[in-house]
């Protein structure tokens, strides 16, 4: 097996823990949809595909492991042990480390390379493909009431909006439309 299919499965296997808030919703509806975007990006921009696939899978590990305040930090650290035991070039794991890092919109954290604007992306992409699972998480997983669970979508959706580079705005911009119709 290659890494990234190990970081895969161990990113599956994480997810499916009771210890996990998200749920295996995160794995079947957010990663992913986020790692096909990420790949679509790198292919097309010419990104290091390894490092972007490997981010991808890696992005929300934070999350996934109890810390979602801060989960861009405690992510890019785990990577960092995760990828070490793998032996993974120290290079290679500061670049995959700034892509967990600046992968937050609501974090203002500069993306200073390709692929860390595809991860960013992918990861506010995926969001529109998901909107069920937006609301699953505000009804169910939250516990939101209804009017609660709209408002909470649409403003995740609009800050994803928001963190888009142009390029991936003309990708998502039909299902962000959409969107914004059907949260008035």
């Amino acid at each position: 097996m290659d890494l990234v299919e190990e970081i895969r499965e161990y990113v599956k296997k994480e997810c499916g823990k009771e210890t996990n808030f998200f749920g295996m919703n995160a794995y079947d509806y957010h990663f992913v949809s986020m790692v096909k975007y990420a790949k679509q990006l790198a292919e097309e921009t010419g990104a290091d595909m390894e490092i972007v696939e490997i981010a991808a899978w890696l992005h929300d590990i934070g999350s996934i492991l109890g810390d979602y305040k801060n989960h861009h930090i405690s992510g890019a650290e785990h990577a960092e042990k995760l990828l070490t035991k793998y032996n993974y070039p120290k290079d290679r794991i500061e670049r995959i480390k700034h892509c967990i890092l600046a992968h937050r919109g609501s974090k203002d954290i500069k993306r200073e390379t390709i692929e860390a604007e595809c991860i960013a992306d992918a990861d506010a992409m995926s969001h529109f493909d998901n909107i069920a699972s937006l609301f699953y998480l505000a009804l169910v997983t939250r516990k939101l009431e209804t009017n609660e669970s709209r408002t909470f979508v649409k403003e995740k959706l609009q800050r994803s909006w928001n963190k888009l580079t142009p390029r991936a705005k003309a990708v998502i911009k039909p299902k962000y439309d959409a969107a914004m119709l059907l949260l008035i």
